[in-house]
């Protein structure tokens, strides 16, 4: 059986080290330098000859860790590693899913085109944005769900009248799955924009009058829009709000936002390193998932089991 080893590229070496922790590993030894001109140089610093390697590299900006990811998967093909998993738990591009007007790139399908054509056997990630990207891969792609460290995390609360609301309708179905954990209600928040990042209008789908609400998104940018639901939900008559976010991108001023807002609490993972300290914003880590997550790959288990087992074994 091959044996396993785990790198990081520069910038996610804060989650891969808890990562290679949780699955009893130290992180390999690895080179990632830069010319004068900031281009890239990567070299593995040990035999990566016949051994299974797993690579952890988020891809949020900037462009530099979806570049140091590329050039980490050729190297270890290029070494004779003897398979090579690409551990994403941040997968950028990841909106740019479709052509929803003319004339624009397919995001999402060029970064999956290009993790392939560099030579990974298959990729691990957590909660991408939409779930048909799985499709844009002709390897295996392990889709971890960030449920598997929230809804431990909520049950510890014992919220009392809960429901769980979407900031969109597109995000209907992640929030039923969080809902049928507790047998809660769900809301929408149906929203129209003019462009990207602006909100023209908004309004609420269900009765949350005095309800303890909890927000549901894959990710939070600005914090505009799900500012505003949260504030559109404590004017219907909500007795709290909190929100749920599994990658908490956090550009320009996001964090005034959240800081600023209704919100009780912010919920979010370590899939990205926040930027500042934030008193509203509760970080949970998921480290361990996606240890025990490598620990299955290796030995050829199941994957969706995972979650349920990984849910009663959590605790805060």
């Amino acid at each position: 059986m091959a044996e396993v080893k785990i790198f990081s590229g520069t910038k996610s070496r804060y989650l891969a080290s808890k990562v290679a922790d949780s699955y009893g590993k130290e992180l390999g030894k690895i080179s990632i330098q830069k010319f004068a001109d900031s281009e890239i140089s990567v070299a593995y610093e040990e035999s990566v000859r016949g051994c299974d390697v797993f690579l952890v590299q988020g891809t949020f900006p900037n462009a530099d860790n979806l570049m140091e990811l590329l050039l980490m998967i050729d190297a270890a093909r290029r070494a004779s590693a003897h398979y090579v998993v690409a551990v994403i738990p941040y997968y950028g591009y990841a909106r740019q899913d479709r052509k929803d007007r003319p004339r624009v790139a397919v995001g999402a399908k060029l970064v999956a085109n290009m993790l392939v054509a560099a030579g990974a056997d298959r990729i691990m990630t957590l909660d991408l944005h939409a779930g048909q990207i799985q499709g844009f891969f002709d390897i295996p792609v392990d889709h971890l769900e960030g449920t598997s460290v929230f809804v431990p995390y909520l049950k510890t609360l014992n919220i009392e009248n809960l429901i769980f609301a979407s900031p969109d309708v597109g995000g209907v179905s992640r929030v039923r799955k969080f809902a049928s954990h507790f047998e809660a209600d769900i809301v929408i928040c149906d929203k129209y924009r003019k462009k990207a990042n602006e909100i023209a209008g908004m309004q609420l789908i269900g009765d949350v009058e005095g309800a303890n609400v909890v927000l549901v998104d894959d990710l939070i940018d600005t914090g505009g829009t799900i500012c505003k639901a949260a504030q559109l939900i404590m004017d219907k008559g909500a007795k709290s709000v909190r929100a749920i976010c599994t990658h908490p991108v956090l550009s320009h001023n996001a964090h005034d936002n959240i800081l600023n807002s209704v919100f009780t609490e912010l919920i979010v993972t370590d899939s990205i390193p926040l930027k500042q300290d934030n008193p509203k914003i509760k970080v949970l880590s998921v480290a361990e998932l996606f240890g025990k997550a490598i620990g299955r790959i290796r030995d050829n288990g199941s994957i969706s089991t995972l979650f349920i087992n990984y849910q009663h074994q959590i605790a805060f």
